[in-house]
């Protein structure tokens, strides 16, 4: 089974997807005229405007629900394996494919905004990679073969989401509260599966609710205790950051050998925390109540920045200033080495063993014996919001694949199409869950690079077809800018055909939520 899937990975994560990733980023930040530098200020200003409505959340509580997803053991567990198998240079390398990945966050998330619709079953706004890729082209002689490449986009997803992802998720959570607590991984991932069970059944609004209230406190707790570690090893950062830009371009001499792997490992494990090309944002942004679809793809570009710049930095710098790493190449080994030149602590695990332990080590320097406890918290609380928005997106693009037949009754049954199908997701997804915390990490984290990228082959190649309603929408949300007022969007006044529901909005539907007008 192992050997099937690193073989599939193998071919999924060729060299080619990396380097996509890497050129669909520089094209889309020269495009966007790098947006992602441009924009900041009003990145910052739009996360605290508008509010939510009957049928989408507010721009903060979708930036929630995407750092929910954004936010999980990749930025703890898959930090360390990027330094354990691509040297400190990965490191680099995840800064690199932040920057570029906010641009084309950008793109796929104002693109997921301009294609939204109203699911035929609750009213909710729904949209996604799916969703675009059906209707952005459905007037051209192409509108039949994106209908099914936004059908095969809903149905991988909806595999991804609910059955290969969250199994990573569990099974990092279930790995370091047995390393912490010695509790059983079956109790673990039962307890999980209940917990997940009541957020689930509330919809997209209980599910923004729990991650607007839940992710800000973990990050933030997080990224303080981590950086509280670095503070007190201070003497060591300027040593880590010329360690971190010399195994970057393999200009050091212990780990200058594996300059292809750092760039791998980095992009790699960079795509799989921000996510940015991979297709999920587009979900969470589509939720989203705002008056101009430009207004969310630059929040959820914000979002790559607190995912890698802030938080996976934070787990980077704590496992680096303290020496608490291994980096594998082949057969070669070499341990973590402090700039006062002392070694590698004796306690630090070997291969099998790579991943939260590296940032357990790392805390325990700080407080002996309670890394293990605090990482464990911090991973429950990661990884578990993670599994929330998996599961938001696996049933929008179930939403997607049955469309109006959702709601169809079914009356044996006494529900609808939809209302059984989202049963059926449900137990899916929890029996995912457990399945994932009593799995091997390893076999765990090949599931997930699977669906991860899959997702990011046909979402990349789509929006680079896609890509000028995106464009169209940054130049007019600026153009309004610049006359000084609140952008709203019409995209009957830039020719963009197929953004149905833009065509009849008529702005937020309460007086409270209109914008305060933006000042000169």
């Amino acid at each position: 089974m192992s050997n099937l899937l690193d073989a599939i990975n193998g071919v999924i994560w060729s060299n080619a997807l990396i380097y996509l990733c890497l050129v669909v980023g520089v094209y889309f930040s020269v495009r966007t005229r790098f947006v992602q530098l441009r924009r900041v200020g009003d990145m910052v200003r739009l996360i605290r405007r508008g509010a939510s409505s009957e049928s989408g959340v507010s721009s903060f509580q979708a930036l929630a629900i995407s750092l929910a997803g954004r936010i999980g053991a990749g930025n703890i567990v898959g930090v360390a394996t990027a330094i354990a198998f691509g040297g400190p240079g990965a490191l680099f390398w995840m800064w690199a494919m932040a920057f570029l990945g906010a641009s084309t966050s950008f793109v796929e998330c104002t693109l997921g905004q301009i294609y939204k619709t109203k699911d035929p079953l609750t009213g909710e706004y729904r949209g996604g990679p799916a969703f675009y890729l059906r209707q952005a082209l459905a007037h051209t002689r192409a509108s039949t073969a994106f209908k099914v490449y936004g059908w095969v986009f809903a149905l991988v997803t909806a595999i991804a989401c609910g059955v290969l992802m969250p199994n990573i998720q569990s099974n990092s959570i279930a790995e370091s509260m047995n390393n912490a607590w010695g509790v059983e991984k079956w109790v673990i991932g039962a307890v999980t599966m209940l917990l997940l069970a009541f957020v689930i059944v509330g919809g997209v609004k209980r599910i923004a609710t729990f991650a607007a209230y839940v992710v800000p406190f973990m990050a933030i707790a997080y990224i303080g205790l981590a950086l509280l570690v670095v503070a007190v090893n201070v003497d060591q950062v300027p040593a880590i950051i010329r360690l971190v830009f010399a195994s970057a371009f393999g200009a050091d001499a212990a780990f200058g050998a594996i300059l292809g792997s750092a760039i791998m490992w980095g992009v790699k494990r960079g795509i799989y925390s921000n996510e940015a090309g991979q297709g999920t944002g587009p979900h969470a942004a589509a939720a989203a109540e705002v008056s101009h679809p430009a207004k969310q793809g630059l929040v959820q570009a914000f979002a790559v920045y607190i995912d890698t710049l802030f938080v996976c930095s934070a787990t980077g710098f704590l496992i680096l200033a303290t020496g608490s790493y291994r980096v594998f190449d082949g057969e070669k080994e070499s341990g973590g080495v402090r700039a006062d030149g002392g070694g590698l602590p004796a306690h630090v695990p070997g291969t099998e063993e790579v991943g939260a332990k590296y940032a357990q080590v790392g805390f325990d320097t700080l407080w002996s014996g309670a890394g293990a406890s605090f990482i464990a918290i911090s991973l429950g609380f990661f990884c578990f919001t993670t599994i929330v928005a998996y599961y938001y997106m696996a049933d929008t693009n179930l939403r997607f694949m049955l469309g109006d037949t959702a709601k169809i009754y079914v009356r044996p049954l006494r529900s609808t199409v939809g209302a059984n199908v989202t049963l059926l997701l449900q137990a899916v997804i929890l029996g995912s869950v457990l399945f994932g915390a009593v799995s091997t990490a390893k076999d765990a984290w090949a599931l997930g690079d699977i669906g991860v990228g899959t997702m990011a082959w046909l979402n990349l190649i789509g929006i680079l077809i896609l890509q000028r309603p995106a464009f169209k929408a940054l130049r007019d949300y600026e153009e309004q800018r610049k006359r000084g007022i609140d952008p709203v969007f019409d995209p009957r006044k830039l020719g963009i055909v197929g953004a149905t529901f833009w065509e009849t909005y008529e702005g937020p539907p309460k007086p409270h939520l209109t914008e305060v007008p933006v000042r000169r």
